[in-house]
């Protein structure tokens, strides 16, 4: 299926437009790219939807990606990769969550333990993405940690969302960790090496 709808598309654009072969092989590498996130999400939304907590799912995704803007963090090396982490993330940590009483203290240490994180480790780049520019950096870490505070006192006063927040932190604090780095084989603090 993956292979059918890229080479369809890619030989739709190949005969319609005027591209050299390197800007087709971008093309090509941009289209594998979509096809991989729409798949990846729609497995993770139906997961949400068969085991009934779709709107946790969505609002855990959307809490993580506003993290991710500002505090980056590890990519998987293939696509089975990063399904697997990917549903781990997305579906089984905030299913636990949710089968849990989340009380004041417990969510004071999660907040602490990923304001922690983003102070020491955000952001986290990666070889494609290395963040070169020292002041984008420092502009990237004090909003990964306004965004950490905010998330932490959102948590306490909105029942709904606590979940979401908290999941979402901690997977944001665990990709952005070196030893997440370490364990998925990929390097870390790529702007130190372009």
């Amino acid at each position: 299926m993956n292979n059918f709808i890229l080479n369809t598309t890619y030989n739709f654009i190949k005969k319609n437009t005027h591209y050299t072969e390197y800007e087709l092989l971008k093309i090509r590498y941009g289209l594998e790219g979509i096809y991989l996130t729409i798949s990846k999400v729609l497995i993770i939304l139906l997961i949400g939807i068969i085991f009934k907590y779709l709107d946790t799912v969505i609002i855990t995704l959307l809490f993580f990606n506003f993290l991710r803007f500002f505090a980056f963090g590890v990519h998987a090396k293939n696509s089975w990769q990063c399904l697997i982490t990917s549903i781990l993330q997305f579906n089984i940590l905030p299913f636990l969550l949710l089968k849990i009483t989340i009380k004041l203290p417990l969510i004071i240490i999660i907040s602490i333990f990923a304001i922690t994180s983003f102070l020491l480790f955000a952001p986290s780049d990666t070889e494609k993405r290395p963040l070169t520019n020292k002041n984008k950096r420092i502009i990237r870490k004090i909003c990964s940690l306004i965004l950490g505070v905010l998330f932490f006192v959102i948590a306490i006063y909105f029942d709904k969302l606590r979940v979401p927040i908290l999941s979402s932190l901690i997977i944001e604090s665990i990709v952005i960790n070196p030893l997440c780095y370490k364990l998925l084989g990929v390097k870390y603090n790529n702007y130190k090496n372009s």
